[in-house]
């Protein structure tokens, strides 16, 4: 079945303006109108930003193709997917996926701040003679550099990783990026989480289930020793931020007042913890009846749009959501990204070498990735229903549905058709089988494999039902949605 009109004209827009994107940020690494080209060379940011993409890539499909798999008995794909079994093998052994999660959400916040230092606009931007209005878009606004990152780097990713987990996960890039994320997770840098995680927990009154014995005294003595010292580091990092912004000592915009700029701070802050709540409470909400949802006024809009009709907003609000997250973390980096102007003194009267360390964006993106996102993905999970009761909650769907309707990151699926061709990726269901062949091998999924509730911010991270037609034209009409998608999407179709 061909596409229609309205799908070709969104895809075609948004792939010329995400071309067009490209060729401006590119053009300013060229002209040195980057942190990274300015202080360094270009070569090395042109090196740094495609670097950074193309591990996001990995990044976030690597999470939707883990969470996936985790019902699918891996001794089926042990022999054909040796390096997909060496994956999941680690990642679902005990709490490992909770702890991969946790340093997998750093590691995001970290590239898209790598990203903002090697390609976002920094000082007087002459770029070919653009018109102001143009470079207030592209450049003050963002926009450039949202939607490069944001479709190249995220959704094209979490598109094929919904189909093709199995391939996906079948590279090397794939283990390392696993071992890369247990690695910050085991270095304690986000160990105020759990703390976080057991107060929340405390106070819905459910204990955090896990897959592990209880620690030694040992193992938990160090545990709560790197808990006290990520508190410490959490603590320090907010003061270096706060005195920087309110010295005016960030990259903030011109003008700006250093109240304001705390007060924007903030409200990003919270928007992006919304917006990353939002997809563990409906996670956690897509399988509840509806006559245990609850009364509340607006948990009930919000399961209405999102549950109602085809079921296709429920993916949809993960598209625009990745849309406005990215958004807002860009605007955070240019925030608590620290900047010393000429003659002015360092944060705390540190050395130079300690301010370069400030400088580098470090110390925002670990508040990022535990105050306003991992923080609000543990409130969610043990609170969904409250969660989707806030009204708060129905305006940022509302937004993220009109924003995935725009059609502004169609291009995303154009990537993920192109590239699904050139690599070869094929569906899971070749290789596995669907969910009732893998039951009849006496294989069948563990639907209990994982935890949802206090503790565990499971998230939502296949888009394959809400695929365009010239992307579902690249897969079988005969064969049935990957049982990923089918796992948490089903109840709510029906």
């Amino acid at each position: 079945m061909a596409p229609g009109p309205l799908t070709i004209i969104k895809g075609t827009y948004s792939t010329l303006l995400l071309i067009f994107s490209i060729i401006l940020i590119m053009g300013l690494i060229a002209e040195r109108n980057t942190k990274i080209s300015a202080d360094v060379h270009p070569a090395m940011a042109y090196f740094t930003i495609w670097a950074a993409i193309l591990w996001l890539m990995m990044v976030e499909g690597g999470q939707g193709s883990l969470v996936g798999l985790t019902p699918v008995n891996p001794e089926i794909y042990r022999e054909s997917h040796k390096t997909a079994f060496r994956c999941t093998s680690l990642a679902h052994k005990g709490d490992n996926l909770d702890r991969y999660l946790l340093g997998r959400q750093f590691m995001v916040v970290l590239v898209v701040f790598t990203v903002n230092m090697s390609g976002g606009p920094s000082g007087d931007i002459t770029l070919w003679g653009l018109p102001d209005w143009l470079k207030s878009i592209m450049f003050g606004g963002g926009a450039a550099m949202i939607l490069f990152t944001c479709m190249v780097g995220q959704l094209n990713s979490q598109v094929i990783a919904s189909l093709c987990m199995l391939d996906y996960t079948n590279t090397y890039s794939a283990l390392l990026t696993l071992w890369v994320a247990m690695f910050i997770e085991w270095t304690g840098l986000l160990h105020s989480s759990y703390v976080i995680s057991m107060i929340v927990s405390a106070l819905a009154g459910k204990p955090v289930e896990s897959k592990e014995p209880p620690r030694d005294v040992a193992s938990t003595l160090t545990f709560f020793t790197k808990c006290v010292i990520s508190c410490a580091m959490l603590g320090f990092c907010f003061a270096v931020t706060l005195v920087a912004l309110f010295d005016g000592k960030t990259t903030m915009w011109e003008g700006v007042p250093p109240t304001v700029a705390v007060i924007i701070f903030f409200i990003l802050m919270s928007v992006v913890g919304m917006l990353e709540g939002m997809q563990i409470a409906f996670f956690a909400v897509a399988k509840v009846p509806d006559s245990e949802r609850g009364e509340a006024k607006f948990a009930k809009m919000t399961c209405d749009i999102l549950f109602g009709g085809t079921g296709n907003n429920l993916p949809g609000f993960m598209i625009g959501r990745q849309l406005c997250v990215v958004s807002c973390m860009f605007f955070i980096a240019r925030v608590t990204s620290v900047s010393i102007p000429e003659g002015e003194s360092n944060i705390f009267g540190v050395s130079d070498g300690l301010q370069e360390f400030f400088n580098t964006g470090l110390l925002g993106a670990v508040i990022t990735t535990i105050v306003g996102s991992i923080t609000w993905q543990l409130v969610a999970a043990a609170f969904p229903l409250a969660f989707l009761g806030n009204p708060i909650t129905y305006i940022l769907l509302r937004i993220c549905l009109l924003l995935e309707a725009s059609g502004i990151c169609s291009g995303a699926w154009v990537i993920a058709a192109v590239l699904k061709k050139i690599i070869g990726y094929q569906r899971d269901e070749i290789y596995i089988g669907t969910a009732d062949e893998r039951a009849k091998m006496d294989m069948a999924d563990a639907d209990d494999m994982v935890f949802v509730g206090p503790g565990h911010p499971v998230k939502l991270p296949g888009f394959g039902e809400s695929a365009p037609q010239a992307l579902k034209d690249l897969m079988k009409e005969d064969v049935e949605s990957s049982q990923f998608v089918a796992s948490i999407f089903g109840e709510a179709q029906k």
